[in-house]
């Protein structure tokens, strides 16, 4: 085990692989909710669930094995709501042009942290901006999260409305419940185990069909493994979308690797991130690939938190995870039972603790609150994350020119305002 330096690192084989098991029950939901979400796009949804535990496992282990960091990579949230509620049922664009969008959104992404244009990015968005992203997405998440849950149901008058309370919503709110009281609780895997919960009880309630089996040989990618299409990613109309799948990853992995690295003590006196490059490396290059195999962006996932909480340091807590994940591609037949009502609270609860954003927005400044409240509302109203980047970014830049203030907007923010611009006309 020299190879992950556990003796430098201070730790051992068994605190690794419990910290690495703790990580994957923490995010395991993803196996579920991924495949639910890219699976209404019409992509077929057993191939989703191979695909989604193929792309966590290559993205963690190569976390593993080439930076050497307990951080784990799944495909995220946010980002597969953004293929298949904007892209795909939004614009009308294919699937397989939206896995082009994520392929060379990807390939820009590792473009840029090579060459290290990504820190002039980073450095030129206002941070009330970066925090109004997640908080949108957030809510834009949360409300899809109800919207799959019956909760919130169309309404020709008023646009939206409730929904009745069927004996299904009525197990999903349960569900809402037991993931919020175990997450009070600090519950390792409170979202899976309120996602298996439900599922029980509507297995025993008759909501939900047994499984034909408990293990079986992973359902075949080859629906949609390699069927991207880059040259339709490639149109003027795409920029837009590929700017925005770059910066939501961006800003997601680097919120996460700064909060995990700092709990892992991987940055030094000078407050510099250990590997931070190779990280961002590893983050692009899952993302190329999971596009490859036929999933939305992979990206680091704040669950690794609960893994170095439990005292993982290297890359063998990520191999672990990276492991498990792989196993579970052979359990398919019970995780594709799992119903809508089970998954979608998993959703809101997610929403809920990225819209707590929120909170670090200085709402009492005006010119801060308009650009802030535009990306966050616009998300869910328009129900396009790449909506609501663009109105805030955009009304960011009209704000400081006529408040005289043309200064603080950086050159690289004035490239990406132009890029706003251009997604809003196309």
């Amino acid at each position: 085990m020299d190879f992950f330096k556990l003796k430098k690192h201070k730790t051992n084989v068994k605190q690794e692989i419990i910290a690495g098991t703790t990580t994957f029950l923490t995010m395991a939901y993803i196996i579920f909710l991924n495949p639910g979400i890219l699976g209404e796009t019409g992509m077929d949804k057993g191939a989703l669930i191979t695909v989604t535990c193929l792309a966590a496992f290559t993205g963690t282990m190569i976390t593993a094995l080439w930076v050497n960091a307990p951080l784990a990579m799944a495909p995220g949230i946010g980002l597969a709501v953004f293929f298949a509620y904007t892209l795909v049922l939004g614009m009308g664009v294919t699937w397989n042009v939206a896995l082009g969008v994520v392929f060379v959104s990807g390939m820009v992404f590792l473009l840029l942290t090579m060459t290290g244009f990504r820190e002039k990015i980073i450095e030129a968005i206002p941070h009330h901006l970066k925090l109004a992203v997640g908080a949108g997405i957030g809510l834009f998440i949360a409300f899809i999260g109800l919207r799959n849950l019956g909760l919130i149901i169309d309404n020709p008058a008023t646009l939206v409305g409730l929904g009745p309370l069927t004996p299904t919503v009525i197990l999903g709110l349960t569900g809402f419940i037991i993931m919020g009281a175990l997450e009070i609780k600090k519950v390792k895997g409170s979202i899976l185990i309120g996602i298996v919960t439900i599922t029980i009880v509507g297995i025993i309630l008759g909501y939900v069909e047994l499984p034909n089996g408990i293990m079986s040989t992973p359902p075949s990618i080859a629906p949609i493994a390699f069927k991207l299409d880059i040259l339709g990613a490639l149109k003027i109309s795409m920029i837009g979308p590929i700017f925005s799948f770059m910066f939501v990853d961006l800003f997601d992995s680097v919120g996460t690797i700064v909060a995990c690295t700092s709990e892992a003590e991987m940055i030094d006196e000078r407050g510099k991130i250990e590997n931070v490059s190779k990280i961002l490396e590893a983050d692009a290059a899952a993302t190329v690939i999971g596009s490859l195999l036929g999933t939305s962006t992979t990206t680091t996932f704040i669950e690794s938190a609960s893994g170095i909480a439990e005292g993982g340091r290297t890359g063998l807590t990520s191999a672990t995870t990276a492991i498990l994940f792989f196993l579970a591609m052979f359990f398919t037949p019970v995780i594709g039972i799992v119903p809508a009502f089970a998954t979608a609270p998993a959703l809101i609860i997610v929403g809920v603790y990225m819209f707590k954003n929120l909170i670090d927005i200085d709402l009492h400044k005006i010119e801060i609150a308009i650009p802030a409240f535009l990306t966050i509302i616009l998300m869910p109203l328009t129900y396009s994350i790449s909506t609501g980047i663009t109105f805030g970014f955009i009304s960011y830049a009209i704000i400081e020119v006529l408040s005289g203030n043309v200064k603080k907007v950086k050159p690289t923010m004035w490239i990406i305002v132009a890029l706003s611009v251009v997604e809003l006309i196309f």
